[in-house]
C-alpha cells in the first residue's frame, strides 16, 4: 500500500517575465490549494440508436484550474513577497495576449514540475479582527500542459 503525502509539500512558482532569462518566483506563505482537472472541459455526445440506450460522450476540450489561497506577507523590508506581488501586481494587471504567463508545481517529493501556460485572476482578500489578511489567486490552464525535470541534466562536452 502507498504512503499519502503531505498537502503542504506542494511547490508553486511563477516565471518572472518582468526579468530577462528563466527566473521563476516562488509563491509563499500558503494555506491550502485546489486543482481541478475537469474545469472548463466540453464533450459532445455521441449517443445514437446504435448505443441501445446507454449514453455516450467525446471530449472536445480540456481544461484545469488551480486555486491557491494564502497569507498576505511581507518580506524584511515590509514589501509583499515576490511571488504574491507579480501575481498582484505584474500578471494579474495584463490583458489581452499579455495576460497568459507560466505557473508550475510539483509536490517535494517528485522531480518533474508541471508548467501550465495560464491566465490568472488575482482573486479576494479579507480579514477580521483577529485574523490575517488572507491572499487568493486562481489560475486557469491554457493549452495542453508540459513537464520538466526539477535538475535540468547537464552534459558536458568530450574534450577534443
Amino acid at each position: 500500500m502507498g504512503r499519502p503525502i503531505d498537502a503542504r509539500g506542494w511547490v508553486f512558482e511563477v516565471k518572472d517575465q518582468s526579468r530577462p532569462g528563466d527566473h521563476w518566483l516562488p509563491i509563499e506563505n500558503l494555506t491550502s490549494w485546489s486543482k481541478n482537472d475537469s474545469e472548463n472541459e466540453e464533450t459532445a455526445e455521441t449517443t445514437s440508436f446504435d448505443s441501445k440506450g446507454w449514453y455516450e460522450q467525446d471530449v472536445m476540450q480540456r481544461g484545469g484550474q488551480i486555486e491557491l489561497e494564502g497569507q498576505y506577507a511581507l518580506d524584511k523590508s515590509g514589501r509583499q513577497v515576490p511571488g504574491q506581488a507579480y501575481v498582484d501586481r505584474y500578471w494579474g494587471q495584463r490583458l489581452g495576449i499579455d495576460s497568459r504567463n507560466l505557473i508550475r508545481w510539483r509536490h517535494d517529493s517528485q522531480d518533474t514540475w508541471v508548467i501550465w501556460e495560464a491566465t490568472v485572476t488575482p482573486d479576494e482578500q479579507s480579514g477580521e479582527t483577529n485574523d490575517k489578511t488572507s491572499w487568493t489567486a486562481t489560475f486557469t490552464q491554457c493549452g495542453r500542459p508540459r513537464y520538466a525535470p526539477v535538475f535540468p541534466i547537464c552534459v558536458e562536452e568530450s574534450s577534443a
